[in-house]
């Protein structure tokens, strides 16, 4: 009970970090995998993601009650992440991540210093294409990011973010609304495959997913607070510390 009632206490915090900017995984997976040892490590991630996507989908429903989401391009994108997100999981069962493993905090490094370096970027929203250009082009994002989320997985919703603002045109506000619709997309697809396979343990999901839900209702309230600029410095923040996380687990495990 002890141990159920910390990862609680995690997917509470997890929740708030992913309704701002994503990265609640950084929290809840660390948690699960400390609390729970001898569990195997499919289980843990499924039911990480059977609670998580009850955290992206609410903060989903509580962004699109304040912020004007572009529905006729984000459902089709939604759409692809989802299918994306199988062809990279069909892809691991092929092949492993660990040159993937390698890259992917000097990729999050280019990420944060361009961020850092560009003053203003997310914090105007001025979205550069309309129609089905825009279409298109989140489109094309929801299928790059969700394959990889499928694939392996840590940063993804910073990733929907980011180029949602770079690509888009989006402030980081926007993004990070509109990256919940996709992520939720793509924690649902990794759930059906964990699932199917009975890796979900579903009676700790449930609490977490009661604790998750009420951090992203925080988290979102954060956000729609305090604005784009807010969820810029969170973004920073977040990428930092996945930088500091796959860089550890890459070099030095």
């Amino acid at each position: 009970m002890t141990e159920l009632a910390l990862v609680a206490l995690a997917s509470l915090f997890a929740g708030c970090v992913d309704a701002i900017v994503g990265g609640g995984g950084l929290i809840l997976v660390p948690a699960l995998f400390g609390m729970y040892p001898g569990a195997a490590p499919a289980t843990l991630l499924g039911t990480n993601k059977g609670s998580g996507i009850w955290g992206t989908a609410w903060a989903t429903w509580q962004f699109s009650r304040r912020v004007q989401l572009p529905w006729a391009s984000l459902l089709p994108a939604a759409g692809a992440a989802l299918a994306g997100s199988f062809a990279g999981a069909w892809v691991l069962t092929l092949a492993s991540p660990e040159g993937l493993r390698k890259a992917l905090p000097i990729v999050l490094l280019a990420v944060l210093a361009y961020t850092l370096a560009r003053k203003d970027l997310g914090r105007h929203h001025a979205p550069r294409f309309h129609g089905s250009a825009q279409t298109l082009l989140a489109c094309a994002i929801g299928a790059a990011v969700g394959f990889y989320d499928g694939f392996f997985g840590p940063g993804a919703g910073s990733f929907f973010v980011f180029l949602f603002v770079r690509l888009l045109g989006f402030d980081f506000l926007n993004a990070s609304a509109s990256a919940k619709l996709l992520n939720t997309a793509t924690n649902a697809s990794a759930l059906l495959l964990l699932a199917a396979k009975g890796h979900v343990w579903w009676h700790v999901a449930a609490v977490l997913a009661v604790a998750n839900v009420a951090g992203s209702l925080i988290g979102t309230r954060l956000a729609l607070r305090h604005g784009a600029g807010f969820v810029r410095v969170a973004f920073i923040v977040v990428v930092t510390a996945l930088i500091a996380k796959t860089g550890w687990d890459a070099f030095f495990r």
